[in-house]
């Protein structure tokens, strides 16, 4: 076990100095432009395009990586993500910056696809749950920890900009020294919309919508912070706190959807969620302490929904479907949040900042009520045929890649493994 925790270390050194920078640079880039004048309307398509660069990246990707090879690709990723970043420093306009966060998604998905990859190579059916669960941890706590960073410089000047550009060029120094053998071509995305939803219609909608929901408050939480007067630091602690509370909240949550039909879960969490964002949208609270409680009360349940939804859709698959079902789910995700913004953002200029959880709470109260719906059409598993829950990170899209490292996907892939044995000794025979 030590063995492959030293193998993975540099993997998750380069995770880690990706996320604290990509977490730095997306919460500075709404809390510069929301300084700099730009509009609602301008921030939530900055959100969009970022979306959607990801999703083109999980989709593209896997071809770039394919032709150029694992290391190379990965360089050319954290390299372009970068530039990137000074480009949005250097050049402080809405336009631009709605271009150039596209392609600092795109890069991302590749970066993460690789990494993801190299790790599943690393995994054995032993050590799979525990590398991870490691990489989750990892997750959370590098994008909180860059999103904290936001504290120690001026959001008006250049430097934080620099330094988010240093922590994605740390990233390919322990990829760069690192052993790791490069591994198998990436994993070819695959969404069948008519086979998801007929696999798991509530799971269909549910991620559909919770992408809207997540993607609006990951893009315009830190503006609605910014517009209700809270100063930088309690920004940076509201969407920590946000996360932390999300991923606490979901090992509880799972366990207890592990006994209980978890559509009943999804309904009770989901309208629980809805509460709390038609308070805080009622309320439009200004005090810095009473909108740390209540953001931090949202992101329990709202980052809780997404991986109930995923192991209720799962509950539904066969081994061998299970990545092509948890993969179609990331992308239906994806293109959720890059609907979240704009709807958010179009909603807050209408009526006022708090208006971005009128959004989140019709969202959550549509999946309520849909799960609700579904379970009086479908039975629910016993507990016995279900798939053990896992906690996911829920705040960002992430790529099929993660699937695979999944503990869940050992029997696919076990399978999948046998299928490429017999069809190189039928071609050996031939």
């Amino acid at each position: 076990m030590f063995r492959s925790y030293v193998q993975i270390f540099a993997l998750l050194c380069g995770t880690a100095f990706l996320l604290i920078g990509s977490g730095l640079h997306g919460l500075l880039l709404p809390l510069r432009g929301n300084a700099e004048g730009f509009s609602v309307t301008a921030l939530g398509l900055i959100g969009t395009t970022w979306a959607g660069g990801f999703v083109a990246g999980c989709i593209f990707a896997p071809r770039l990586v394919r032709r150029a090879g694992h290391v190379r690709a990965f360089g050319f990723f954290a390299s372009t993500a970068a530039i990137v970043v000074l480009l949005t420093g250097l050049m402080v306009d809405a336009t631009i910056w709605v271009f150039l966060r596209a392609i600092t998604g795109f890069a991302m998905a590749g970066i993460f696809m690789v990494i993801e990859s190299w790790l599943n190579e690393k995994a054995t059916n032993e050590t799979r749950g525990k590398i991870f669960g490691l990489y989750m941890m990892v997750n959370y706590g590098a994008v909180m920890s860059g999103q904290m960073l936001v504290i120690t410089g001026d959001i008006e000047g250049h430097s934080l900009f620099m330094i988010a550009a240093i922590f994605f060029c740390l990233a390919l120094l322990p990829t760069a020294a690192s052993k790791a053998s490069s591994p198998r071509p990436l994993t070819e995305v695959q969404l069948d919309l008519k086979k998801l939803y007929a696999n798991s219609p509530v799971a269909f909608v549910s991620v559909i919508l919770i992408g809207i929901a997540n993607g609006a408050w990951g893009t315009l939480g830190a503006v609605f912070g910014s517009m209700s007067g809270i100063d930088k630091t309690t920004i940076a602690l509201m969407v920590s706190f946000t996360i932390a509370a999300g991923a606490l909240m979901q090992i509880p949550v799972g366990r207890f959807s592990d006994r209980i039909d978890r559509r009943y879960v999804m309904a009770s969490v989901a309208g629980s969620a809805a509460l709390i964002g038609f308070l805080i949208f009622a309320i439009a609270p200004s005090n810095g302490t009473l909108i740390l409680v209540m953001t931090a009360l949202y992101g329990s349940l709202a980052y809780a929904i997404y991986p109930v939804a995923v192991a209720h859709a799962n509950d539904h698959a066969t081994p061998e479907t299970f990545v092509k079902v948890s993969g179609g789910l990331l992308l239906l995700y994806g293109f959720g949040t890059m609907l979240g913004p704009l709807i958010a953002a179009e909603t807050m200029k209408t009526l006022w900042p708090s208006a971005l959880f009128l959004v989140t709470a019709l969202s959550h109260l549509t999946i309520a009520g849909y799960a609700m719906l579904r379970s009086r059409k479908r039975a629910s598993p016993l507990p016995s045929e279900k798939e053990q829950f896992q906690s996911m990170a829920a705040e960002r899209p992430a790529t099929q890649e993660s699937v695979l490292l999944d503990p869940r996907s050992e029997v696919a892939q076990e399978e999948k493994a046998s299928e490429d044995a017999a069809a190189v000794t039928v071609k050996a025979e031939d």
